[in-house]
Parts: structure tokens; C-alpha cells; sequence
């Protein structure tokens, strides 16, 4: 049946070009121009994609960039992580994916691919100081590193029964590196474009097999979908190839290597970077805290209401934020909800629902407790003076019990700061994420988490120390 199908589709064009009709692939080639289509990428898989003075860039970029001009459509590219942006596609997030993705009969079941752009391949490498694994037979009883998701990981859990190694999966190339460096593990398999740039760049590794033959890298769309967008790529890969372009994006960043340089470059050089990425930090905290904090005050004077039901509808919300990990409601907001409801969330509203209803629920318990804290014959004195429920609850109750949640909340705004870094997960560019994007090239792990931990550290201080000043001022 298959070798029937190529001239079966050849017979079936050259018939539509005799009698005046475009082929399909015409069709949806031609019905991209003007169009805006949305593209999930990885967000460190150097030299695919990876940032560069904060801008996103690599073969993968310089591609769909160049493609979409040569095609006439524009794209919007959003950098998520490999798992992510598979999700992101399956939930229809986005349009298409472009991240070093290899093309598998299985990942056909659920996709459809363009022509392959790369030939890919797998190499091993350990430890810079490491003269004992030397091949496959020196992995017996070690465990070695992988990328999830990643042709590497494929090929390290097909041999890994005949060799008798352990396999542990990591999110980023960097990370792995890190912890082959680090002893955690002995080797890591990887993309061999991908280890080389590394191995230039000063990943601390060295490659010690020759390449395995791999598969080849596509451009993905959702299995019957966007059929214009897979034909326009291919167009345009064509077209590229044929003028050259191709050939020069990819000698511009396999012939390269990042450049070293001090402590202080590293700072002012990703300056752009961190910058965003902690104002982004603040923006999500903000707007965060706001809804939380009308949560918690509505939530909180149901769990000390007098009516059954309304303490049971407060009692339910808690238990399920604080029941289940942050992680997991980020996942369900940006990835599951879209498909409820039919529509995509951006990451920021995904983001901000996820820390505003898992803190509001914190909240509801601090306005619970700080209530019921206040003496309870502050109320029936109050009461025996004249004044109904609603007076001394403005009056008398709720006075002392904010000085009494003050602290508490104070607490929960720090803790709610440091959470959105668990937003990088889903692709929100915030100050962690900017971190991740910035180790992923240059591979200096350490140097770029103390800038981070720096940043969280002295914005969290400073927060608290105004919070401070105005517990003091108001709550004399």
C-alpha cells in the first residue's frame, strides 16, 4: 500500500495541474499569507534554540523566521520547554512546533510533520576528568543522563538492558551536564549538534563514542490540522535550501561556540534579561495577591459564618488548593483548561489563577483564625451595649484581628513571591525562567542561580522591610 501511495499522489497532481487545479498542497500553502501563527518552542536546546542578550535565537528560530518571511506569515513564538509546547499543541495553545523535535512513528500518531530539516545523531560524553568510561561496556551498574523527550533518551533506554545502566531524565540540557559534572551521573546521551555546541561552549564535558545513526528533526502540527502551515514550511525549507540560506543558518551556530567571560560580563551582558524577567516576577506577585486577598477576606468570613452551607463551601475551596501541589493547578490552568472550556489561556492568566486561588486559600485561613483569635467576649460585650452583629464586626472585632493576621500575611506575600518561580514550568518568563535561559548557553550554572538568589533575595527584603513599616504605622 505505501509504495502505491507516492504515485498515486504524483498521478493525482500532475491530473490537477493538466486540467488548471492547484494540488491541496497549493491550496494550503497559498492561504497563509497574512496570517499570524503561534509556535511552541524548547526553551534550552543550544544550538536549536537559546537566548542570546535576551533574545531567543538558534537554527530552529533562524528557520521559522525565515520561512515565515519567505511564505508571507507572521509568527509568534512562545519558548515553553519540550514537554511543554507538545502539551501546548495538543491543547491547541499553539499552532506548531518547532524544537528539535525527531520525527517517530509514534509521535506520527499524534502529529503531523513537515519534511526534515536535520539529521540528527547521538553521541556520549562524560566528565572532563573522567579516563574510566570510555564506551558502552564502562556503564555496567552506573546510572547516565538524558533529556526528556529527546532522540538521546530514546536511544539510552534501548541499550540500557544490554549495557546494565540506569537512566534518569532531566527538563534541560543544563541540567544534566550538571549532573554528570557533579557525579550524580557517569555519561549523558544527547543530540550530537547539541553536545558539540556544548563541548565548544565549556559544558565542562567530553564526547568519547562516535555518532549513532539517528532520525531526523521535523516541524509539527496537531494530526489533521493546519495542513496551510506544514505546506508552507516545506515551501519554504525548499526554497532556503535552494538559495543557500539554509547552509549559512546552519554554519552560523554549528561552527560556533559561546565565549567566556567574567563574573561581572555575565551580569551586565544578561542585564536585559534578569531585568524583565523580575519584572514579570512583581507583575504576576501583584496581581496575584490582589485577588488573593479578596478571596481570603470573602472565603474567611464564610468559615466563621453561623450558616452550614457557607462554611462547607469555604471548607471545600481550601481543602482543594492546599490540597494539591502548585504544580499541578499551573499545569491544569494553562494545559487542561484550555480544553474545557475551548478556549487558550494565556500564561500570565494561567499563572496569576494558579497563585491567586492556591494563596487565597492560605488566606482564608489566616482571616479564619485571626477572627476567631479576638476574644469572644469582646463580641458580647459589644453586643450587650446596644451594637448589632455587622457594627461590632467593623467596630471591635476585625480592628484586632488585623494586627493579629498582619504577620501572617506578610509571610504569605513572600511566599507567594517565591512561587512564581514555578511558573517557568509552563513557559512565564519570570525571573527563574530568565535564569534558566541563561545557564542553558554559557553553562555556568552556579554563577547564574547566586544571581538570582541574589535578586529574590533583595527584593523579597526590601518588600518585607516596607511591609514592616506599614504594619507599624497602621497598626499602632
Amino acid at each position: 500500500m505505501a509504495r502505491l501511495a507516492a504515485p498515486l499522489t504524483a498521478f493525482l497532481a500532475t491530473l490537477a495541474l493538466l486540467l488548471g487545479v492547484p494540488a491541496a498542497g497549493a491550496f494550503a500553502a497559498d492561504g497563509v499569507e497574512g496570517e499570524t501563527f503561534v509556535i511552541g518552542t524548547d526553551t534550552t536546546f543550544a544550538p536549536f534554540e537559546f537566548r542570546e542578550n535576551g533574545e531567543l535565537v538558534g537554527i530552529d528560530m533562524d528557520l521559522i523566521n525565515a520561512i515565515a518571511e519567505e511564505e508571507g506569515f507572521d509568527v509568534e513564538i512562545q519558548s515553553l520547554g519540550f514537554d511543554a509546547a507538545l502539551q501546548s499543541l495538543q491543547s491547541n495553545q499553539v499552532d506548531g512546533v518547532i524544537a528539535g523535535m525527531s520525527i517517530t512513528d509514534e509521535r506520527r500518531q499524534v502529529f503531523d510533520f513537515s519534511d526534515p530539516y536535520f539529521e540528527s545523531g547521538i553521541q556520549m560524553a562524560v566528565a572532563e576528568n573522567n579516563d574510566d568510561v570510555k564506551s558502552y561496556e564502562d556503564l555496567r551498574g552506573k546510572r547516565v543522563a538524558v533529556k526528556t523527550g529527546t532522540e538521546g533518551q530514546t536511544f539510552a533506554e534501548s541499550i540500557k538492558d544490554e549495557y546494565g545502566f540506569e537512566v534518569v531524565a532531566f527538563a534541560q540540557s543544563a541540567q544534566m551536564y550538571d549532573d554528570v559534572k557533579a557525579g550524580g551521573s557517569v555519561a549523558v546521551f544527547d543530540d550530537y549538534p547539541v553536545l558539540a555546541y556544548g563541548v565548544k561552549s565549556g559544558n565542562g564535558l567530553k564526547t568519547v563514542t562516535d555518532k549513532e545513526a539517528g532520525s531526523s528533526y521535523g516541524f509539527a502540527v496537531n494530526k489533521g490540522t493546519n495542513p496551510e502551515l506544514l505546506a508552507a514550511f516545506n515551501e519554504g525549507l525548499t526554497e532556503l535550501k535552494d538559495n543557500g540560506q539554509y547552509q549559512e543558518i546552519l554554519d552560523t551556530y554549528l561552527e560556533a561556540g559561546a565565549t567566556d567571560s567574567s563574573f561581572w560580563a555575565l551580569v551586565t551582558d544578561n542585564a536585559p534579561a534578569f531585568a524583565k524577567g523580575l519584572g514579570l516576577t512583581l507583575l504576576a506577585t501583584a496581581l496575584s495577591l490582589f485577588f488573593a486577598l479578596i478571596l481570603g477576606v470573602f472565603f474567611g468570613f464564610l468559615k466563621v459564618s453561623s450558616i452550614k452551607v457557607l462554611r462547607g463551601l469555604a471548607t471545600i475551596y481550601v481543602s482543594i488548593f492546599r490540597g494539591t501541589p502548585v504544580l499541578v493547578q499551573a499545569f491544569f490552568f494553562y494545559f487542561g483548561l484550555p480544553q474545557i472550556i475551548g478556549q487558550p489561556v494565556d500564561v500570565l492568566t494561567a499563572g496569576v489563577l494558579t497563585l491567586s486561588l492556591n494563596a487565597g486559600a492560605y488566606m482564608t485561613e489566616i482571616v479564619r483564625g485571626g477572627i476567631q483569635s479576638v476574644d469572644p467576649g469582646q463580641m458580647e460585650a459589644a453586643r450587650s451595649l446596644g451594637l448589632g452583629y455587622g457594627k461590632t464586626m467593623q467596630k471591635v472585632i476585625i480592628p484586632q484581628a488585623i494586627k493579629i493576621m498582619t504577620p501572617s500575611f506578610i509571610n504569605q506575600f513572600v511566599i507567594t513571591l517565591k512561587d512564581t518561580s514555578l511558573l517557568a514550568v509552563i513557559g512565564f518568563a519570570e525571573l527563574t525562567y530568565q535564569g534558566q535561559q541563561v545557564y542553558a548557553v554559557n553553562f555556568r550554572t552556579a554563577e547564574v542561580l547566586i544571581i538570582v538568589a541574589a535578586l529574590y533575595f533583595i527584593v523579597i527584603t526590601l518588600l518585607t522591610k516596607l511591609a514592616d513599616v506599614l504594619d507599624k504605622r497602621f497598626n499602632k
